[in-house]
């Protein structure tokens, strides 16, 4: 597989806002193991002056891969062949429930070494209304 290279600086956006809820919040949480309580109890994230629970600082992958699918399925990536190299988060603030969350993903490097595929996406996630809340760096290692 030798992806081409031309696709880097190509932009893919999430055609609808991700909602963020409570419940997904707190599913999430209790996938990882997270049992901080300004992930669940919303009197605990307002002491620490947050309007509402916020997410673990991950959850945002979830957003990030949902922005990335396009040039995955684009590429015809094989999972099966994809090791995760890197991750990387860049906040201006928590994701909190009832964020109404839009996502661009932007391809960032393509290289290959000894054999595999080195794939780089960059996803900027903002509210709906603009603000920035967080950029999500991913490094996908396709082995050969």
């Amino acid at each position: 597989m030798a992806t081409d290279p031309s696709l880097i600086g190509r932009l893919y956006v999430l055609p609808e806002p991700y909602l963020v809820g409570r419940e997904k919040i707190r599913e999430f949480a209790d996938a990882i193991g997270a049992d901080d309580a300004v992930y669940r109890d919303p009197a605990a994230a307002a002491a620490l002056g947050h309007p509402d629970v916020i997410a673990p600082p991950t959850f945002p992958v979830m957003i990030s891969v949902k922005a990335a699918q396009p040039f995955f399925d684009e590429i015809e990536l094989d999972m099966s062949r994809v090791v995760h190299g890197d991750q990387r988060f860049a906040y201006t603030r928590p994701v909190r429930a009832g964020d109404r969350l839009v996502a661009s993903c932007q391809v960032e490097e393509i290289m290959a070494r000894a054999g595999n595929e080195f794939l780089t996406t960059r996803v900027d996630i903002t509210t709906d209304t603009g603000d920035p809340v967080v950029a999500v760096w991913a490094r996908l290692v396709v082995r050969a």
